[in-house]
């Protein structure tokens, strides 16, 4: 089955607009795009046959082109990669294009459904108490997933306005622009560099498509005035996170807190113009026109005496809007209200910095504080949690040469600038990773006393549990928290809400997929409890990836699925790399996915739903699948060919190389490689680029294969059909398989150290795919997701020739380091074709890691 749509509005017009490649006035690109379609044709058959990347790329050259040396078939294959790349752009720019068409073909969105829902007169009220106690928080992060650089961004949002009107002249000026614009950096990009890549979204992007959208929610409500514009907000982590990143410090974090203020000034001051063109009428256009001088002198100030605040502007407005009504009709006062939404969800400073460090980090920062301040005599002397939660010494300095330890003690003094300057909102959140215990929150809680504030915490305490342990103990932890005076005082003084962050990526990276999902579940479950009985509102802040693996996939559906039982009216999540672009690259993708998340928070604040409830036998088959997953999982990572397959057979090293991010490619600088050191990003990313996609259904159809011999598998199905939780999680690892394609990689069961392993990661996927077909009772996979099905199989179609290139790559790299020739000048040279094949099949896949 295909989807007629993707076909008519994607597919037919990629293949139109395709052949423009050919005409293009760039050097060799016809001919290499003549030779393309022969080479995917080439690798297919080959791979069909069973046929090593090596014998399929020689036999092409040596019939298909009059390419006799190394360096001819080299040059070439590395046209053919950017010119792939550029092939994956017309398609993103395309899908794009027909995005609302493809998505949401009747322009309903999902606020009209939920308004069909509700009943009766009260329904308009139901709706505006509900967006007041329901907020989505989108927190763009840094992580190096992220390709495109932002002049192929502003190129590809221009491409998506030429495909829509069928401008084809433009499309092939844009066309010739992006062939002759690099996709790639010869350097690494520094923390500031990347945080101006991500905040070309907020300008361009969410600036436009969340105010749009807040204005489409005050009108579903009786009293737009007495929302804040908290029902939407953003977190900023590039320039924040410094968790395994020595490159972020202190002032990258006050740069990019400077900057953000800027853009989101110069925005205000492009709209108060605008405003002042259309308010011409006596006695309004002065107080517009005094309110852009502000503006502009806040945007060119560093005197933050001078800085105007959040407040006086909406003053200044209120004060507009009262002259409009009273003296001169109201006419206008719609362009001036849609300006006030955006300051009262911007602010002054358009994203809060979050703050992320390790709590290994930041005991030895404690520790290195107590030893050396001046007030402190407390040296080598262990606190007790009790103790921490009342420390409160303020000090006056510290010693050390660690500058990372220095940043970490730093950074408080810099979060009380910023708030000073932008506002508590643009930094008030320190997140622990690697969370272990109430000591590590307790820690943060006395450094922030001891080397800031006094009293009075303005900041929110973090903890991020990430390991199946950790998430087991949360609750245990959080109730300790809790029960504690101390920090009580400080929830309270915090509206007696809590943050929790869970961390999906390096959860399945240690559990496995399925467990590391049920197990987030279950403790979401537990501190939901814990947080009711004790009044505290709680907060989950979702660290998620792309891929199903790291927790992406169809995240709006893991939202809608969740039962009362799970706090979820506050839905904050992650958004990363390639994800980023796919679905918030454009306004009108932006606005939809925005709306669905708001829209899975306002269905669980509105209706209880009984289905999303599962019951003693619903647990109990998760608890089994979680359990049997686990166990193959565990069994499958501790293999002594694990790390070395790793390390050995994929492109993991290289993600260090590639120059896309400025953290470094795994936590420990020691030559050996442990799976503790892995991060998930490059660990998710090297199983995508093999094409094996492991960490979204190893384990998967082990599990569901033991339940079925168990005589169990009816009560599974029955699940599948009632939880869209469980559904979610099926139909999300069947994504994963899909991007999957093993006959790339099958001349690896050939190899003498590896073969065995490579076996039993195919038989694994074998099992998953025949196990999910047959747990939702569909006749293939993506069988009921059409659209997303017909996509993944275009993408895939269309980077054969490069994903052949990197395995030729790799195999020949292997040959020349079992033959210690690591200084001959090919081995460079096929290290640069591994790395140049990163981009484009990461860009391909739009969430592979």
């Amino acid at each position: 089955m295909r989807s007629e749509k993707f076909q008519n509005e994607v597919e037919l017009k990629y293949k139109l607009y395709n052949s423009i490649f050919l005409t293009l006035p760039l050097e060799k690109i016809h001919d290499t795009g003549i030779l393309i379609p022969l080479l995917k044709d080439e690798c297919a058959k080959g791979l069909n046959e069973g046929k090593s990347p090596v014998e399929i790329l020689d036999q092409f050259f040596s019939k298909q082109t009059e390419f006799t040396t190394e360096k001819e078939q080299t040059d070439f294959m590395f046209r053919v990669i950017s010119y792939i790349e550029r092939q994956v752009v017309l398609l993103d720019a395309l899908e794009d294009a027909a995005f609302l068409k493809l998505y949401d073909p009747e322009g309903r969105g999902k606020l009209e459904a939920i308004r069909n829902r509700l009943s009766g007169e009260q329904s308009r009220s139901k709706m505006s108490e509900a967006l007041k106690s329901i907020g989505v928080r989108i927190v763009l992060t840094a992580h190096p997933t992220q390709f495109y650089p932002s002049a192929v961004l502003a190129i590809i949002n221009d491409l998506i306005e030429a495909i829509q009107v069928n401008d084809l002249l433009r499309i092939k000026l844009l066309l010739t622009q992006l062939g002759k614009t690099p996709f790639f950096k010869k350097e690494k990009p520094t923390p500031y560099d990347e945080a101006k890549s991500l905040t070309w979204y907020l300008e361009n992007i969410f600036y436009h498509s969340a105010s749009d959208l807040y204005s489409k929610l005050m009108k579903e409500v009786d009293d737009p005035e007495q929302h804040t514009g908290n029902v939407i907000s953003f977190g900023f982590w590039p320039g924040g996170d410094r968790d395994g990143n020595p490159f972020v410090n202190t002032d990258t974090t006050l740069a990019v807190a400077d900057r953000l203020r800027y853009i989101l000034f110069s925005n205000y001051h492009k709209d108060i113009r605008v405003l002042r063109r259309r308010l011409s009428f006596k006695g309004v256009y002065e107080l517009v026109l005094d309110l852009e001088e502000k503006i502009l002198e806040s945007l060119n100030t560093t005197d933050s005496s001078k800085q105007l605040h959040e407040k006086e502007i909406l003053d200044s407005l209120s004060e507009i809007e009262q002259l409009l009504l009273k003296d001169h009709d109201g006419f206008f006062v719609d362009l001036l209200r849609d300006f006030r939404n955006k300051i009262k969800l911007f602010g002054t400073h358009f994203a809060c910095i979050d703050i992320r460090q390790d709590s290994r980090i930041i005991k030895k920062a404690f520790d290195l504080l107590c030893e050396t301040a001046p007030e402190l005599k407390h040296a080598n002397i262990k606190f007790t949690f009790e103790e921490l939660t009342k420390l409160k010494t303020k000090v006056s300095g510290f010693k050390t040469d660690d500058n990372v330890l220095s940043d970490t003690l730093n950074i408080f003094q810099s979060i009380k600038k910023i708030q000073s300057r932008n506002g508590e909102a643009a930094c008030n959140r320190f997140i622990i990773s690697n969370c272990r215990a109430a000591d590590d929150v307790a820690r943060v809680f006395a450094m922030s006393k001891m080397l800031a504030w006094q009293n009075q915490v303005p900041m929110d305490i973090i903890p991020l549990f990430e390991t199946i342990d950790d998430l087991e103990q949360a609750d245990k932890t959080m109730r300790k928290l809790y029960e504690n005076p101390e920090y009580a005082k400080h929830l309270l003084s915090r509206n007696n809400k809590q943050t929790i962050m869970l961390g999906f990526s390096d959860g399945t990276k240690d559990g496995g997929y399925f467990s590391a999902n049920w197990n987030i579940y279950k403790a979401k479950e537990n501190i939901t409890k814990l947080s009711r009985e004790m009044g505290i509102t709680v907060a989950f802040f979702d660290g998620r990836g792309g891929p199903p693996a790291r927790g992406g996939g169809n995240t709006h559906k893991f939202y809608s699925s969740l039962s009362n039982n799970i706090e979820n009216q506050d839905i904050q999540v992650t958004i990363q790399g390639q994800t980023i672009s796919s679905k918030f690259g454009t306004e009108d993708s932006a606005k939809f996915y925005q709306e669905r998340l708001i829209s899975a928070g306002l269905e669980n604040r509105l209706f209880n739903d009984e289905s999303k409830q599962l019951n003693k036998q619903d647990r109990q088959i998760m608890e089994k699948l979680s359990g049997y997953s686990l166990e193959e999982y565990e069994r499958f990572k501790t293999s002594d060919k694990f790390v070395p397959y790793l390390e050995k057979m994929s492109v993991l090293k290289y993600y260090g190389k590639a120059n896309i991010g400025s953290r470094p490619g795994k936590r420990s600088q020691s030559d050996k490689l442990n799976f503790e050191d892995l991060r998930a990003i490059p660990f998710v990313g090297a199983w995508s680029q093999m094409k094996q996609n492991v960490p979204g259904f190893f384990g998967v159809g082990s599990s569901l294969k033991r339940i079925e011999e168990e005589g169990e598998f009816e009560a599974c199905q029955k699940l599948y059909k009632k939880s869209l939780f469980f559904r979610t999680l099926v139909e999300n690892s069947m994504q994963s398989i899909s991007k999957s394609h093993f006959k790339l990689t099958q001349y690896m069961k050939r190899d003498s150290e590896f073969g065995t392993f490579w076996k039993w990661i195919y038989d694994e996927y074998q099992l998953s795919i025949e196990m999910l077909v047959k747990v939702s009772n569909q006749s293939q996979l993506l069988e009921k997701s059409l659209v997303l099905k017909d996509s993944i199989k275009l993408r895939e179609e269309m980077v054969l020739p490069l994903i052949t290139i990197q395995q030729y790559a790799l195999i020949k790299i292997r040959a020349l380091e079992q033959n210690n020739e690591t200084k001959h000048t090919k081995y460079s040279i096929l290290q640069k074709l591994v790395i140049r094949s990163l981009y484009g099949n990461i860009n391909a896949s739009r969430n592979s890691a």
